[in-house]
Order: structure tokens, then sequence, then C-alpha cells
């Protein structure tokens, strides 16, 4: 991955171990840090975002690839995607203003290599990731787990320690 991109950090799992709500606490607290945060979701579903009878879903029906909605307060972007591959992440990477960003969070895009934290609950009796994921650095866990020692237990119900750690292993070692 190109060294341009501000840091970024991914969340690996299986579907409903709670990758979305740990986002959703961690967010507040790194932005508290003076971070400007972007979050890439990966989804295996074809979604929406736009709704019928809006301009840009009249726009989008009538063939346009693209349309781009802006606002003093917002902007966004829908291309309709021809690709039949799914997306890569340094593809979606391409698409932030990273002059804007000081950290990226990344929900999903398993197969991509870069830093990731694996969120498991033994409870939902899926196996660990880590094992066929070299570039995994830690386990958000709600139990306790023996782990090999060049991967770091966290407390998946502390979000300040796992804010924690990103600061130190991911923001703060980047000159």
């Amino acid at each position: 991955m190109q060294n341009t991109y501000p840091p970024l950090v991914g969340f690996a799992a299986y579907s409903g171990s709670g990758k979305t709500t740990l986002l959703t606490q961690l967010i507040p607290l790194l932005k508290t840090k003076g971070l400007r945060i972007a979050v890439i979701k990966h989804s295996h579903h074809l979604f929406d975002i736009d709704q019928p009878g809006k301009d840009s879903y009249r726009f989008r029906s009538a063939g346009a690839n693209t349309v781009l909605l802006a606002s003093k307060k917002r902007r966004a972007i829908m291309t309709e995607l021809t690709v039949e591959n799914e997306p890569r992440l340094t593809e979606q990477l391409e698409h932030l203003n990273s002059t804007q960003i000081d950290l990226i969070l990344v929900e999903g895009f398993k197969a991509d290599v870069f830093p990731k934290i694996e969120v498991h609950r033994p409870d939902h009796g899926k196996p660990l990731l880590y094992p066929n994921d070299p570039s995994i650095i830690a386990v958000a866990s709600d139990s306790s787990l023996t782990l090999p020692g060049h991967l770091r237990l966290l407390d998946l119900n502390n979000p300040p320690i796992i804010a924690n750690f990103i600061l130190d292993s991911i923001v703060n070692t980047i000159p």
C-alpha cells in the first residue's frame, strides 16, 4: 500500500461480531485526540443511499454513471460500477482527500493486506481469523484468549484501550 495515504487500520470479523458498534464507539474517542477520521466500509450487499423521487435518483435512473451532490455541509458521489469483481481497498483510497484525513478506519476488505484488528466473540462459535491473516495485529474480544506473542489482546468492552492501541501502534508510528 502506498505511503501517500494517512495511516489506516482495519476491523475484520464475521458478521454480527460488533465491528460497526466498535467503530461508532472509537470514532468519538479518536476525534477527542484531534484526529480527522475517514471510514471505508465494504458492503457485500446491493445497497442504495439514494431515494426514489429525488433528483439524484432520477439522474441515475436516466442513465448518469456518476451523480455528485454538494452543499455547504456535505458532498456525496454516487457512481454506478460495471465491474464484476469485489472492490479493492487501494481503489477506494483513491477517492479520499488525504489532505483532510489523519486516520482511516476500514471495515471489511478482509482479503486486502493492511494492519487489522480482529473482533472476536467466542460465544458466536466462529473461528479466529488471525491464523489465516498475517496482517492482523491484535484481537479485540469480550473473553480471555491465548494468543501468540506477536498479537495483542484488547478488551472489546473497553473502547478507550482500543483507541489508545490505535494511537500508539498506528497513528504515532508515522513520522
